[in-house]
């Protein structure tokens, strides 16, 4: 496959870059700076995912779109302007083009603890994370009124971080999943795996789905 994958260079957005030129496909890394490179089947672009016109451009001759943005971890982004921003321009730009597969990395506080109970809603989330949360909650709802796209939005657990690549993880729906001592947890690299699996076999077109262990 030929992937356009915007945020290749962050942490989750680079480990799934590796997964899927590991599994012999084609990907084009966007990210704000930088200059156009090919190496092997990795080339990379710059470009702003907030721009309907840039996105249009760049996904012609793709077979899907991944998109990994996410604010600097500096503060100096506003969470809503990158996520929400992105959503809409994604949306707007892809609807300019033949491609129809959007696969995007989603956030964990809109997952579901108890029916109508989000992780937000804890009075013991991080008020650091707050305004993230918020911007990936009204970026899922601009998607599922989205019905001429393909789109799938991925959740992670509560805590993903850099790990161990075990080749195991688990699926699941709105739902915010646990293991059995009560941990929502998955490493960076089996995260990959999952998404990766979800652009090349679509499971869940026009739906969000959770990974984790």
């Amino acid at each position: 496959m030929k992937i356009l994958l915007f945020g290749a260079s962050g942490n989750i957005g680079s480990a799934i870059t590796h997964e899927l030129i590991t599994r012999g496909h084609a990907v084009t890394g966007v990210t704000r700076t930088g200059n156009t490179t090919t190496n092997g089947t990795y080339t990379a672009k710059a470009g702003d995912v907030r721009n309907a016109a840039t996105i249009a451009a760049l996904a012609e001759g793709h077979d899907a779109v991944v998109s990994a943005i996410g604010p600097r971890h500096d503060g100096s982004d506003d969470d809503h302007d990158i996520i929400v921003g992105a959503t809409t321009a994604l949306i707007t730009g892809l609807r300019q083009t033949t491609v129809k597969r959007l696969v995007v990395l989603g956030g964990a506080g809109s997952l579901e603890t108890a029916p109508g109970v989000k992780v937000i809603d804890s009075p013991h989330f991080p008020a650091m994370w707050k305004a993230n949360a918020l911007a990936q909650s009204e970026a899922l709802e601009l998607y599922r009124q989205v019905f001429d796209l393909d789109w799938t939005f991925v959740s992670p657990p509560k805590l993903i971080e850099p790990g161990t690549r075990t080749g195991h993880y688990r699926r699941g729906g709105d739902q915010l999943l646990t293991d059995e001592n009560g941990d929502s947890r998955i490493s960076i690299a089996d995260f990959a795996i999952g998404f990766a699996d979800e652009i090349e076999t679509p499971r869940a077109l026009r739906a969000r789905i959770s990974l984790a262990y």
